[in-house]
């Protein structure tokens, strides 16, 4: 989800309320969680803690899953690389 909003990000609540209403106070624990893992940022706008992705970390993550997947065989990768190869370049952060 927060890879789809890109730079925006989203709040715990609102991403509670996507998920089908799941407590808030959970949602915060995972995201607090992704962002000491350093996948996950977050700002603070008014009274909301807004999150977001960071892209490069994400990058890094799933080049080493699909280089520890793969070991040498890409056919076990495939349907990751075919995405990869659709990709329509979103921005990734704010545009001025």
């Amino acid at each position: 989800m927060l890879v789809v909003v890109g730079a925006d990000g989203r709040s715990a609540g609102a991403i509670a309320e996507a998920l089908g209403g799941a407590p808030a106070s959970r949602i915060s624990f995972h995201l607090n969680q992704l962002e000491e893992s350093g996948l996950v940022e977050s700002r603070r706008e008014g009274r909301s803690i807004i999150y977001s992705a960071i892209f490069p970390a994400l990058s890094d993550l799933v080049a080493f899953l699909m280089r520890d997947c793969c070991e040498g065989h890409c056919a076990v990768c495939d349907k990751a690389i075919a995405l990869f190869a659709k990709c329509t370049g979103r921005p990734t952060h704010p545009v001025d």
